[in-house]
């Protein structure tokens, strides 16, 4: 009998070298904070990108992806960098759940090359395209629910860009670039283009951009995705609806049949659209695919159309409230309060003068599953829709920022500097006086909208202004500029006790304001 561990260990130790050898870090980003990997990731069809590498954030301890586009002319860099830069600080300021993140980019001009690195999220549970394709390899069909959760999901992400000043189109919408998380949220990625003439740059700069960039049209798999005017005429929404409607319907159908075809012809979603049994995702999907632009639905229009209605807008906005206000109060308060109702207590009723009314009793209502709701509300399944206002979210222009230079940077130009974007909802403040009295120990502990806290310390002389040290938390981005003057108030308050004498303890003062 032949004993097969020796070769079996061979084996595993080939995958362990192997596995480290993915690992590798290859490079770091000018401040240390991500590290590219040798292993390569594919995150959607993005054109011109050279190479999507796994890499690491260190400050978090999550994986993100490393991007990279390369340009063969130096000088022809240089002439685009300012266009280049604004393009990337716009994209960086693109804030939606169902957005896949943009985190930092910098440019690398050293020795002869000339290329864009850029970090964004890691989408690790596959594309839309990979899902599809395992539902229906096990003989499965689309969940309705499901497909009305991703539509609206899809479209509060396009309605978000295309509210944006100046509008921003996606431009490159498949289902290879919408992503799915394990608990059933959506991310949308590779946006492109600006209305305003800023666009990825292989499509604006196919001259500047280092080898043969194939143009994502011309990728006969995804050609049925893109409208019969794209290229043709300046792009505008009615581009991205188009291929929302495309997505839509294979969601619906799983896959739309090429018939052995090198690509998917207008006849075949025709076919796909009218073999749909309901008449509502019918005449959704067709008003999305309909051939003359000007007719195609807006992103927001489609948000309120009947097929979508899943969740009564009275319930979602209340669930967002409690979301959003969700720090004043106490954990647990959904299930310690739903266990204090009277199942059969009577929680609304419908009265009708010709008929029986309508009671809703606390018994309908489980506390699992509303806990579940909330959760889904909370990791942006359920989005509000913006159907209180249309306003468009404007998109800050371009930084001056301060530059910092560090001895282990590997590619000479530094990052943009992050802003602080959270809010305060809890200010927490302890100073401790020297034994001579002549200054003081400050320590302040800041809990933000997102439930994480911040804890800063200071030394202070009576001489500090607070208005100063609000400002100097601003610059350093410690806290975000609308909160400067609830702290500087909340800072003057606190210091002028404290080297009054007035407060409760001779040495020491302690105050918190929510």
């Amino acid at each position: 009998m032949t004993m097969s561990v020796p070769e079996s260990g061979s084996g595993s130790r080939g995958k362990e070298e192997e596995s480290e050898d993915e690992s590798e870090i290859l490079e770091e980003s000018p401040c240390g904070r991500w590290q590219k990997r040798k292993e390569q990731v594919s995150q959607g069809n993005v054109p011109g990108i050279e190479t999507a590498s796994l890499a690491m954030d260190t400050e978090e301890g999550v994986e993100v992806v490393w991007n990279e586009v390369q340009f063969s002319d130096k000088k022809v860099f240089k002439n685009l960098e300012d266009k280049i830069k604004e393009m990337f600080e716009n994209l960086m300021q693109v804030e939606h759940p169902n957005i896949v993140k943009f985190h930092k980019y910098w440019l690398d001009t050293r020795e002869n090359r000339a290329r864009v690195i850029f970090i964004t999220e890691y989408m690790s549970s596959g594309s839309l395209k990979q899902f599809l394709k395992k539902t229906k390899k096990n003989h499965k069909t689309m969940n309705v629910k499901a497909w009305k959760r991703w539509c609206t999901q899809i479209l509060s992400a396009l309605n978000y860009l295309h509210s944006c000043d100046p509008p921003i189109i996606h431009g490159n919408l498949t289902c290879d670039n919408i992503f799915i998380q394990h608990n059933g949220l959506i991310k949308i990625g590779s946006v492109c283009s600006f209305s305003n003439g800023l666009c990825c740059l292989p499509l604006v700069f196919p001259e500047a951009v280092h080898g043969k960039v194939r143009h994502h049209r011309d990728d006969l798999r995804n050609v049925h995705f893109f409208a019969p005017e794209y290229g043709l005429a300046e792009d505008d929404y009615a581009i991205d609806i188009f291929s929302f409607g495309i997505c839509a319907l294979e969601m619906a159908v799983l896959e739309i049949q090429a018939n052995g075809d090198t690509m998917v012809t207008q006849e075949a979603i025709a076919h796909a659209g009218e073999s749909l049994e309901d008449p509502l995702m019918r005449e959704f999907t067709q008003s999305c695919v309909c051939l003359e632009a000007k007719k195609r639905p807006t992103a927001h229009d489609l948000l309120f159309h009947r097929v979508l209605f899943e969740v009564h807008s009275l319930k979602l906005l209340a669930a967002h409230c409690f979301i959003n206000n969700q720090y004043l109060f106490p954990e647990n308060c959904v299930e310690e309060k739903t266990k204090s109702f009277d199942p059969t207590g009577i929680m609304a009723e419908i009265k009708h003068a010709d008929r029986p009314g309508v009671q809703l009793k606390y018994s309908h209502v489980s506390p699992l599953e509303l806990d579940k709701f909330l959760e889904d509300v909370k990791n942006g399944i359920y989005p509000l829709m913006n159907f209180a206002s249309q306003r468009p979210h404007p998109v800050p222009r371009t930084l001056s920022l301060s530059q910092e230079h560090m001895e282990t940077v590997k590619t000479p130009t530094p990052e943009p500097q992050e802003l602080e974007t959270r809010k305060i909802v809890q200010m927490h403040c302890n100073l401790e006086s020297n034994e001579e009295g002549t200054r003081s120990h400050l320590s302040l502990f800041l809990k933000m909208d997102d439930k994480l806290h911040r804890q800063l310390s200071c030394d202070v002389l009576p001489s500090d202004s607070p208005k100063d040290l609000a400002n100097e938390l601003v610059h350093y981005a410690f806290i975000s500029e609308e909160d400067c003057e609830k702290l500087t108030g909340f800072l003057e308050d606190v210091l002028g006790k404290h080297w009054s004498g007035t407060s409760d303890s001779p040495g020491t003062t302690t105050v918190v304001m929510h």
